[in-house]
């Protein structure tokens, strides 16, 4: 049997490497369009504050050490363009070079994961995500260029991860908030503690306000408010990567994420879909939700058994 995975980095890599524990004679082929495959995500912030140190640490494996342990084809700087589900094909692009090519699949496991949101703003392009090991690059390399201040835009898991990394680097950091509060999934009693800590540590909080613009050295809220700003990192959420699955008329939800059932089966019967880009019901209320962290695309991805004996 022959398997195509489309991402490799958390559910990916971990449906990859469990298939092949599952069936070691499969033959698995690996496109992911970026540098890396099987990187170290939530440790990026860490990375910019210099608590992890060493920029290899983000590494966990590369195509060659996944070659070797696991016999995996792992291709990067490969991206999937389109599936032919009737032929059960993909046509797939290097990105070096332009040139274009075809490989057939028996099963495709879709791990598009999700991209951050960048707001139609003035200035914008200005602005950095934090989403890949690339990315990190790029903020570290705009920190060594002197900055002093930063400002944070979002007060989710990454942006407070953010602002207490780059606040540990000694920049002047505000974090901004559309919301009442930070956190969002947290009781108002119970982050009435962490905007406690936040300010101990010199952070500051514009809360109830969203960002109007971006300046050459400074943001514009939308009450008017100048904040400077040398650094401007958007962490205001994702969205899941569903172009590749809405061209080929897979099942799209509610929520904007790839409809799977509770093996990860699309609509297509052939075709797998895991971690950031999937919408599943949520376990407490029974409506479409999207989940987009690691674990849960690691636990995903680890669902090869359903897949192995299809």
């Amino acid at each position: 049997m022959k398997t195509i995975i489309v991402g490799g980095v958390a559910g990916g890599m971990s449906a990859a490497t469990r298939l092949r524990r599952l069936l070691p004679q499969a033959q698995i082929v690996v496109f992911e369009r970026g540098e890396h495959v099987s990187y170290a995500n939530c440790g990026l912030p860490y990375h910019v504050g210099a608590v992890i140190e060493q920029r290899d640490a983000l590494l966990l494996q590369t195509p060659a050490s996944l070659r070797a342990r696991f016999d995996l084809d792992v291709r990067v700087h490969t991206e999937v363009l389109a599936i032919d589900r009737d032929r059960r094909r993909v046509r797939v692009r290097e990105v070096d070079t332009g040139a274009e090519y075809e490989e057939s699949y028996d099963r495709l496991v879709l791990s598009p994961g999700a991209a951050p949101v960048v707001p139609d703003l003035p200035g914008v392009e200005r602005a950095l995500v934090l989403r890949s090991v690339t990315d990190a690059d790029r903020m570290i390399a705009e920190l060594g260029e002197g900055a002093r201040t930063a400002v944070v835009v979002g007060g989710g898991f990454i942006g407070l991860e953010a602002a207490e990394n780059l606040t540990r680097r000694g920049l002047a950091v505000t974090v901004v908030e559309l919301g009442s509060q930070v956190l969002a999934p947290l009781d108002a009693e119970m982050v009435a503690a962490v905007h406690a800590e936040l300010t101990a540590h010199g952070v500051g909080l514009r809360l109830g306000v969203g960002l109007s613009k971006v300046l050459p050295d400074a943001v514009e809220l939308a009450d008017g408010q100048l904040l400077d700003a040398d650094v401007v990192l958007l962490a205001i959420g994702v969205r899941p990567e569903t172009g590749l699955a809405r061209a080929a008329g897979l099942s799209i939800g509610a929520r904007g994420g790839i409809v799977v059932d509770e093996a990860m089966r699309t609509s297509d019967p052939y075709i797998y879909a895991v971690g950031d880009a999937v919408e599943k019901p949520d376990a407490v209320g029974g409506g479409p939700a999207l989940i987009p962290l690691a674990n849960t695309a690691n636990r995903q991805g680890r669902l090869g058994r359903v897949l192995s004996i299809s």
